[in-house]
């Protein structure tokens, strides 16, 4: 019956001139070869289209076939032979319709995708609209940016793959759509470069300004999430990076200006068309970009090999910050990446103090800090921990100081402030040890890092296990200063203010650590008592010190709260016990000059 009514309207519309189509007839016409395709008749209807007879009326009404053509093929993929006249039936319409109206068909299906037929349209529509917008000579530039467009926007609905299993088995077809994009992109391309070098018309500025669009987006996504496995040499996105970079060295400008450039008032290429990629988005892509050039070493030759090692990281710097800002492992992890790659190349104590005046290059290290002591991944902070001490072996000792005292506050992290301590310490060292550059880690400028470091932040109100790491690195360094400076050198400056560190520091901490191990000892007892009243030994109770609830701790039995009772009771001790043997080294170094002003009087 379906094929019947649509061999009437085709015979009945053979006979009239093609103005003198009538609405009615569009929409009997879509209406019944959509009954055809859906009731299985897909011969008869591929008989029509390929019918000579008929080619006005294609050419006229066909597009309105491209949605149940698509349909049909997607509903029997288990029916090779109805497939392939779907194909057959999509190219003749390619061939006989009007471009204008089958591009807006072709994007309309493809906004309407979504699950797992996404990719299969798009994969199976790219070529389509390659062909249709191939015959658009007028408005070439606007068909291809409104199809880039959406494109994009479709495929940014595809989960990116991130483990080296996901990438092979491409269970969301993202890697195949990428390569069926550059495919469909590379033409175009071609079409701007054999133009470069000339005066472009306004139709090829247009086009390539929405080439270059595309490609800043694409380095956003997928390439800016996107996992590279380095084992794995058919990565398709990597190799989709490769198409990319290649695309904006063909048709942009040079590839250092282009990452050098940004954030800067020039703009990375003279056209206006691309003013909406800045902001957030460009500066996302363009660290996208630099990470693929220098840590994947994509079109690195492009660089110029006299570009020193410094020079690279002040213009990286941006970018680096661009990446670790991100809250998701495989960015982040690129910003560490890129960073690492940066310093690498330098030699020790060559990034002159006065770079840290560019604010990235003090933002940096904090985002670092953030990394260590926020990321829930552990290999994630563990490379944080690693970047961090490569940054400060890069420092000159001016450099160092500055940025210790930066990190001292604003870390707000006693694990932290006790490695940056630990640094101070080993910087210390340093400076004893040889007679040049001594001025930052000794005397009056370390003094003033002391100041920072041998104090307790509240006084003797100070939570001692809480703050415990900075604690213990603080008495580590004092006990090394102690032993290490004579009272009648004082190279570190430490015995002049002897008196106010043990005014700011040892009593306070004496008097904190009396609080702590009163208070533990008499939680420790409560519990006790508390537990031989229990009829369940059992029970589960909040954690609670002082009668405050510990927020974010487990529910734990009588005997698990003992135990982290008794471990804090340990770190006191072991707090007590150093500080008592920094006393004692403080009494062994002055009282040999206490007995010589006693004899003297």
């Amino acid at each position: 019956m379906a094929v019947e009514e649509l061999q009437s309207i085709v015979k009945r519309c053979q006979i009239l001139e093609e103005e003198n189509f009538k609405e009615e007839d569009f929409g009997l016409f879509q209406l019944a070869g959509q009954k055809c395709l859906e009731e299985g008749h897909v011969a008869q209807v591929l008989d029509i289209l390929e019918n000579e007879k008929n080619k006005v009326i294609i050419r006229s009404m066909g597009w309105n076939l491209v949605g149940p053509v698509v349909k049909c093929f997607l509903s029997h993929k288990d029916e090779v032979d109805k497939r392939e006249k779907c194909l057959k039936m999509l190219d003749l319409l390619v061939k006989l319709c009007r471009p204008k109206e089958l591009l807006l068909g072709l994007l309309e299906l493809i906004e309407e995708a979504s699950g797992n037929q996404l990719s299969e349209i798009l994969l199976l529509l790219l070529d389509p609209l390659q062909a249709v917008i191939q015959k658009l000579h007028c408005k070439k530039a606007y068909s291809v940016g409104l199809t880039l467009s959406t494109l994009w926007s479709q495929l940014s609905l595809l989960p990116v793959p991130y483990t080296k299993e996901q990438i092979e088995k491409d269970p969301h077809g993202l890697g195949r759509c990428c390569k069926a994009l550059v495919t469909f992109t590379r033409p175009f391309v071609e079409e701007v470069v054999k133009n470069k070098g000339h005066s472009l018309e306004n139709s090829q500025e247009e086009l390539k300004a929405e080439l270059l669009k595309f490609c800043f987006k694409s380095l956003k996504y997928p390439l800016l999430t996107a996992q590279f496995i380095e084992e794995n040499e058919e990565d398709p996105l990597k190799s989709f990076a490769s198409e990319i970079v290649g695309f904006i060295l063909a048709i942009g400008d040079s590839l250092p200006k282009v990452i050098f450039q940004h954030g800067r008032k020039e703009k990375c290429w003279d056209n206006p068309d691309l003013e909406e990629e800045e902001g957030s988005q460009l500066a996302e892509s363009t660290a996208s970009l630099a990470y693929l050039v220098f840590v994947q070493r994509i079109s690195i030759d492009q660089f110029p090999m006299v570009l020193s090692p410094l020079y690279l990281l002040q213009y990286n710097m941006e970018h680096i910050e661009v990446l670790l800002k991100r809250a998701e492992e495989s960015v982040s992890s690129k910003g560490l990446d890129l960073l690492e790659n940066s310093l690498l190349r330098m030699e020790d104590g060559s990034l002159l103090h006065h770079y840290l005046e560019i604010r990235s290059f003090l933002s940096v290290p904090q985002k670092l800090v953030k990394v260590m002591t926020f990321c829930p991944i552990e290999t994630l902070r563990k490379k944080g921990l690693k970047v961090l001490q490569l940054y400060i072996n890069k420092l000159d000792s001016q450099g160092k100081h500055i940025l210790f005292r930066c990190l001292l506050k604003t870390s707000n992290h006693a694990g932290v402030e006790g490695y940056i301590i630990q640094n101070i310490k080993n910087q210390i060292d340093a400076s004893l040890k040889r007679a040049e550059d001594r001025k930052w880690f000794t005397g009056p400028q370390l003094i003033s890092l002391l100041d920072f470091v041998l104090t307790l932040p509240e006084g003797a109100e100070t939570d001692l296990l809480q703050n415990s790491d900075r604690i213990m690195a603080s008495l580590n360094l004092l006990r090394y200063l102690v032993i290490k400076d004579n009272e009648s050198d004082n190279h570190t400056g430490l015995w002049t203010e002897l008196k106010k560190i043990e005014t700011n520091f040892l009593k306070p901490l004496h008097t904190g650590l009396n609080m702590s191990k009163a208070h533990y000892e008499a939680e420790i007892k409560s519990k006790k008592e508390s537990r031989q009243e229990s009829h369940n030994p059992k029970n589960f109770c909040p954690v609670t010190v002082g009668g405050e609830e510990i927020p974010n701790v487990p529910n734990m039995t009588p005997e698990m709260q003992l135990q982290v009772l008794h471990s804090a009771l340990f770190t006191f001790d072991l707090i007590e016990s150093v500080l008592a043997r920094v006393e004692e080294l403080i009494e062994l170094k002055t009282k040999p000059t206490c007995e010589a002003m006693a004899q003297l009087k």
